[in-house]
């Protein structure tokens, strides 16, 4: 038997992206909005529900806009060869999502950062939806279940890599073989271990 919030699930997956349906209005809406916006809910309540949000006090939803692509690196005027411009492919070290997301935290240093989703695509940006939890809530502090983000070694946990996206970018993801080096991080294996 499915639950109500499959149910939401397979609406949202089926949902038209034609021209004057409801994505194509959301989309112009995004673009109009600022890059880094707080909102009521979240749009994708399934998935916001599958990351940790409930819907009572100390929780919020911040959508975080982010240009798609690489770093913009302008041309040298100078002669090169090609192969040395340096001018495509220069990436940063995090995947999108975890810059979305420490963007947002910027915004609002007294929350802090669950996780996050996507939630829209267009030619140009990522829009993310990200989920924070007041630490200081009483709300939160009297829940055993959440209150751990309130303990002095989640502080800014967006920053050190800590959400879902920010361990996918370190590799944590993977386990067993051929990860040996991911962990505690590549930084302090390198070297080690030839």
């Amino acid at each position: 038997m499915k639950s109500g919030y499959r149910f939401i699930k397979e609406t949202f997956q089926n949902i038209e992206t034609g021209y004057d349906t409801d994505y194509y209005h959301r989309g112009i809406k995004y673009r109009k909005g600022k890059s880094v916006e707080r909102i009521e809910k979240p749009t994708k309540l399934y998935r916001a529900r599958e990351l940790g949000y409930k819907a009572k006090q100390g929780y919020s939803i911040v959508r975080s806009r982010i240009r798609k692509g690489s770093r913009r690196k302008s041309r040298p005027k100078m002669g090169r060869k090609p192969r040395a411009m340096g001018v495509s492919k220069i990436t940063p070290g995090k995947n999108l999502q975890r810059i979305a997301e420490e963007r947002a935290q910027k915004k609002y240093p007294n929350l802090e950062v669950l996780n996050s989703y996507k939630v829209y695509d267009d030619g140009k940006s990522w829009y993310y939806e990200v989920i924070f939890v007041d630490p200081h809530h009483p709300r939160i502090i009297s829940d055993p279940n959440i209150n751990w983000i309130g303990y002095k070694q989640h502080k800014k946990r967006v920053f050190r890599g800590l959400t879902s996206a920010g361990k996918r970018g370190r590799g944590l993801h993977k386990k067993g073989w051929g990860s040996e080096k991911n962990r505690p991080s590549i930084r302090a294996n390198k070297g080690r271990g030839k």
